[in-house]
């Protein structure tokens, strides 16, 4: 015998109040796609108004100048209504429900997040409905590689970004084509009709193109003039081009060069450095100071050129010349140059850069210039008799004329070399 009573208010199987919050939000959505489709059907489109809505909108030069993207794919321009215009056509065509929504977010192996989205368009007067189902990964790419998104406001604009390209393939697709053929030529005569070449509107131009970061420079490229003789079918083709890149079919890339860099500009290996490494091709040139004290010599050195000697000219008995009688005919000259300093006097050293035989010469001149300046010395360790400048150039003793004397001597030795060799040669 059972003693319990029964509640008769209580139920009989308690509902959690999460469970019955989601069942009152599936209801309430059917009734509100119920109560769109009754209305639709009450009120259906008259399809001719409906057309000059559309084509008055597209008389609009704001709309028109964003209506039309233009892409290059295989060496041909492809062109279409952006999303701006599909969304003014479902507008004004009427009775059209479109959209997206994320439905879903999840994470994959590699630790990147990614939300399920749906993008559909509906006609709600023919019941005809296309949605379209795909996945964005919370996954930004750039120049320099990719990225994680760092928060919610960069997770909902790369999803918004990718999703209104499907919206726009949706609408497409339930409106029929002849209708978005014709706003599409509306809006191209539109920009043609209202195709402004004034220094303002034209600067307006060059400011939106620099705000997506194309310069006025590759703007003068593109078009193969400057940019004050612009012509309206040029403004037209800009205004496709820019819509293009904001609508995100194309990049900056696929219509303007890029700037030539200075560094560029240099040829051969230090222009290939400047673009490889910029740093050391800057290290390697020199410095403000480096080059003023290259073309402006230490005060300390020595104010006084020493005299150099003729460079020796090539003929064919220079083969028969060597170190020995290199070195042999400037121990003669040196010897003599000592036969003619006057006593008391140091002689000065003079330079050499001509050819052969300059080490073994160079190394006897030394010797012999250090075996007078001791000589000297002893003589004399304290003062220098000035006056013999002076006798010596009375004397007409110059480096010149004493260098002219050993240039003579071996014009001498070398002609009889030659003699000598072309005896040899007969």
């Amino acid at each position: 015998m059972n003693n319990v009573v029964s509640n008769p208010f209580g139920s009989s199987a308690p509902q959690a109040a999460g469970s019955s919050a989601a069942t009152s939000d599936h209801h309430r959505a059917i009734a509100e796609i119920q109560a769109a489709m009754v209305i639709a059907q009450q009120n259906p489109r008259n399809q001719i108004a409906a057309m000059d809505r559309i084509l008055n909108s597209c008389t609009r030069p704001s709309l028109a100048n964003a209506a039309i993207y233009n892409y290059a794919k295989g060496g041909q321009d492809v062109s279409g209504p952006t999303i701006r215009l599909a969304e003014t056509i479902a507008q004004q065509w009427g009775n059209i429900k479109f959209g997206f929504s994320e439905m879903s977010r999840g994470q994959d192996r590699d630790g990147v997040g990614y939300s399920d989205v749906k993008a559909f368009a509906w006609d709600l007067e023919t019941n005809t409905e296309r949605p379209l189902n795909f996945r964005v990964r919370h996954w930004i790419d750039t120049k320099s590689g990719g990225r994680k998104t760092r928060d919610e406001r960069e997770i909902y604009e790369l999803v918004a970004n990718m999703a209104q390209r499907r919206v726009r393939s949706c609408i497409l697709s339930i409106i029929p084509g002849d209708v978005t053929e014709a706003a599409v030529d509306q809006c191209a005569v539109t920009m043609h009709a209202t195709a402004d070449t004034s220094q303002e509107a034209v600067q307006k131009l060059v400011s939106a193109f620099a705000s997506i970061g194309v310069t006025k420079a590759q703007v003068e490229a593109r078009i193969q003039r400057r940019i004050d003789a612009i012509q309206p079918a040029q403004i037209v083709s800009l205004r496709k081009i820019y819509a293009s890149i904001k609508d995100g079919m194309s990049g900056p890339d696929d219509w303007f060069s890029a700037e030539q860099d200075d560094r560029a500009k240099k040829t051969g290996a230090q222009g290939l450095k400047s673009v490889v490494n910029p740093g050391a091709a800057r290290k390697d040139e020199p410095s403000d100071a480096e080059e003023s004290e290259r073309m402006n010599p230490d005060e300390k050195q020595p104010q006084t050129v020493p005299q150099q000697m003729p460079k020796r000219e090539a003929d064919p008995a220079q083969s028969d010349w060597s170190e020995e009688d290199e070195a042999n005919a400037r121990a003669a000259e040196v010897a003599e140059a000592a036969e003619q300093q006057p006593a008391g006097a140091t002689p000065a050293p003079r330079a050499r850069f001509d050819g052969g035989g300059v080490m073994g010469g160079a190394f006897i001149s030394s010797w012999l210039r250090m075996v007078f300046s001791a000589a000297t010395f002893a003589k004399s360790p304290l003062t220098v008799d000035r006056s013999n400048f002076a006798n010596r150039s009375a004397r007409g003793g110059t480096n010149g004329q004493r260098g002219g004397i050993a240039q003579a001597k071996r014009e001498a030795l070398k002609a009889k070399r030659r003699k000598a060799h072309k005896r040899r040669v007969r």
